[in-house]
């Protein structure tokens, strides 16, 4: 037997709806829908979702397929800082970030993003889209194309003979702060409401200066403060402080990428052998790209 329901639409069966859990993606809705009924399903927050997001963490090329139903993204990108090389007592600049919101993808499709590591960028389909830029041999830091973002802080120099602190990784909204030449000085903090990373002091003694201060992925927070050196603390250099939810740098010289969300910060100058440090990158897509927009409406997607 037939029935009559909302919208005069006429049925066996009646339009049902399971809601998603929380804000992660899913849900289901069954039978004939109205618009009208759509879109006041919507804002009671019960129609189904398609929200996710996919994180990129490692150096390496990969390839990204829109999911069903995605018809846009929105892409940070965070490039990294250099290694260290024997005894090059200048600092590394801290990676760029940029990000670019509500890009136009199609479900199925495949796209490609990189995740950087020395002096190459991280980005989303091609370098000309959003990018985040790594830094360059001669201490400057990465560059950035998108919608918004932040050079990375430069290294310092050396002016002492040891190690010159790393530059703090570029901000949604700035550069990150400049790493202090060797000796006893003071890195910067990142630019004001940039939401990088500080940039480490340099040494005066034997080994690395401070590393620069990582970049969360989540969105804008707090600028990173900026590395102090102290000569009462067994001549430590300090490292940059993180920006938006970011690693401080090491005081070993290491820039500021232990957690998944922290990247970008600029390795230190050294006077010792040794070769390594760190140089990530990351990439973040969220979804659907009109729902979710970089730098203030990113978080955790659940997705």
């Amino acid at each position: 037997m037939s029935m009559r329901f909302k919208g005069s639409v006429i049925s066996a069966t009646p339009p049902v709806i399971t809601p998603p859990s929380g804000t992660e993606a899913g849900g289901t809705a069954s039978g004939v829908w109205t618009t009208e009924q759509q879109l006041q399903e919507q804002g009671a927050g019960n129609w189904p979702r398609f929200n996710g997001e996919s994180t990129y963490l490692v150096n390496g090329t990969y390839t990204f397929v829109a999911p069903a139903n995605i018809t846009s993204v929105s892409v940070v990108c965070v490039g990294a800082s250099l290694t260290w090389a024997n005894n090059a007592k200048y600092g590394r600049g801290g990676g760029g970030l940029g990000y670019k919101n509500n890009i136009p993808t199609t479900p199925g499709s495949s796209y490609t993003v990189v995740v950087g590591t020395d002096n190459v960028d991280s980005y989303f389909i091609n370098d000309t889209t959003v990018k985040g830029g790594s830094a360059t041999s001669s201490s400057d830091g990465g560059t950035f194309v998108g919608d918004g973002g932040g050079n990375g802080g430069n290294g310092g120099g050396n002016s002492g003979g040891v190690g010159a602190g790393g530059g703090g990784a570029g901000g949604y909204n700035g550069n990150g702060g400049n790493g202090g030449n060797s000796g006893a000085n003071n890195g910067t903090a990142a630019a004001a409401g940039s939401g990088g990373g500080g940039g480490g002091a340099g040494s005066t003694v034997s080994g690395f200066g401070g590393g620069g201060g990582g970049v969360g992925l989540y969105g804008i927070g707090a600028d990173g403060v900026a590395g102090i050196y102290s000569s009462s603390a067994n001549y430590v250099p300090g490292g940059g402080g993180g920006g938006s939810g970011g690693d401080r740098g090491a005081q070993s010289g290491t820039g500021g990428a232990y957690q998944p969300a922290n990247y970008g910060g600029g390795t230190a100058g050294t006077n010792a052998s040794v070769s390594g440090g760190s140089r990530r990158g990351a990439v973040r897509i969220v979804y659907p790209g009109s729902q979710f927009t970089f730098p203030n409406n990113a978080p955790q997607t659940g997705g």
